[in-house]
């Protein structure tokens, strides 16, 4: 039987984003749904991140609420195959060449940005 012992041992990923309005970090566990917290320092956003997800999972034990288990890097290859229009392919190949990157490394750079300012500007 899975417990509560059980989940807190697992590798929950953690997502710190720091919190400008307010000051402080906005701390949440995205593969447990409303799972969040707030410190003003960095240690105690994460006692606090500790806290919030026993609290969270020993919930979700008491209400029957189904826990997923953290998604793993193994679940993903780090292959994506993508079709674009020519346009765009030669745009792209055309500013990796002025970057002096390959086009590989220049797509990955736009994806991880893209990524990061979402991550950012979504909020929780």
């Amino acid at each position: 039987m899975k417990n509560l012992e059980y989940y807190l041992g697992l590798p929950y990923r953690l997502e710190i984003i720091p919190d400008p309005d307010e000051g402080g970090y906005v701390v949440r566990y995205p593969d447990l749904p409303g799972c969040i917290s707030i410190g003003n320092t960095m240690k105690e956003v994460l006692d606090n991140a500790e806290e919030a997800k026993k609290e969270w999972i020993i919930a979700a034990l008491e209400s029957g609420f189904e826990i997923a288990e953290p998604k793993s890097l193994d679940d993903f290859s780090g292959q994506l195959k993508l079709r674009i229009p020519k346009s765009l392919h030669r745009s792209l190949a055309q500013h990796a060449k002025s970057e002096g990157i390959s086009m590989n490394k220049y797509c990955i750079y736009l994806l991880a940005m893209n990524d990061a300012v979402r991550t950012e500007t979504r909020g929780l």
